[in-house]
């Protein structure tokens, strides 16, 4: 039976090694504060006290967390205990030049690195029903896709550090409809339209994503209740920002965004990414 370590139980991680341990996988998981791993100890998955203790042994170890900074400590300690020839998977949302040294890093002590972050919120974590974004060594990708069907639907996109390319670009090309939404909403009522009939209506057009026009229905409903919050999509803006920086591209739709994200995330940063309306509506 496949070892699987899992580090970081938030949001997200929890419901999905729920999904692995539910699935038949040997789980052990570990988090910074123990209390969110009880849920899933009874469920049948091991607690550990550490990242090292956490991946004695692992075939695949999997981690869900914050940002570099916490994706940099977890795995200091995590590459420690690893066995070679094991695999290590990075599923946060991170810089794809952070990935690039955590690549190294892992080579160094004989354990290749496969970067998957995920398209979806809770939801789709939830229901198994995440699309999962993978970048890093194709073998490797073989031997950790049973894992990832337990967790949606995994998908192999190129070389390490593609996954985290494109997983600044989806949350980018979220973040602008959001963006837009919101303001379209103080636009209708300016405008003596009811914004819940336009959004019911516009939504269904194909200029409307699903994922824009939900937004915008939570916006209407008032609905801010965190799924992916203010904060998240405004360090993963600032993340893409200083990507482009590095390879000198240009983003002035991603970077007016941005800015009303960091806005949002001033205010309301762990509130639903839904609550930037607020800043239009006086809500």
């Amino acid at each position: 039976m496949t070892k699987v370590a899992f580090l970081g139980l938030g949001a997200m991680g929890s419901r999905m090694a729920k999904n692995i341990v539910a699935a038949g996988f040997d789980v052990t998981v570990w988090n910074r504060n123990e209390a969110a791993g009880k849920a899933l100890e009874a469920a049948g998955a091991r607690l550990a006290k550490s990242p090292k203790e956490a991946v004695e042994g692992a075939d695949v170890v999997i981690a869900m967390l914050t940002d570099d900074k916490a994706s940099e400590t977890v795995w200091t300690s995590a590459l420690t205990g690893m066995k070679q020839g094991a695999v290590a998977v990075e599923m946060s949302t991170l810089t794809p030049a952070w990935v690039a040294e955590l690549a190294k890093r892992a080579e160094a002590v004989g354990v290749k690195l496969l970067d998957a972050p995920v398209s979806g919120s809770r939801p789709q974590a939830e229901a198994g029903q995440l699309v999962i974004m993978t970048g890093g060594d194709a073998a490797a990708f073989e031997t950790a896709k049973p894992v990832f069907a337990a967790m949606g639907a995994p998908q192999y996109v190129g070389p390490t550090g593609t996954g985290a390319v494109y997983k600044l670009a989806v949350n980018a090309l979220l973040g602008i409809q959001i963006a837009a939404w919101a303001e379209l909403i103080a636009y209708f009522e300016q405008n003596g339209v009811k914004p819940a009939d336009a959004v019911n209506l516009i939504s269904t057009m194909p200029v409307s994503s699903a994922s824009g026009g939900g937004m915008a229905k939570l916006m209407i409903a008032n609905d801010h209740a965190p799924r992916f919050t203010n904060a998240l999509l405004a360090k993963d803006f600032r993340y893409l920002q200083q990507t482009t920086t590095k390879t000198g591209g240009k983003t002035p739709v991603s970077d007016a965004a941005a800015g009303v994200f960091a806005a949002g995330a001033k205010q309301w940063g762990e509130e639903n990414v839904s609550a930037v309306v607020k800043l239009y509506d006086g809500k």
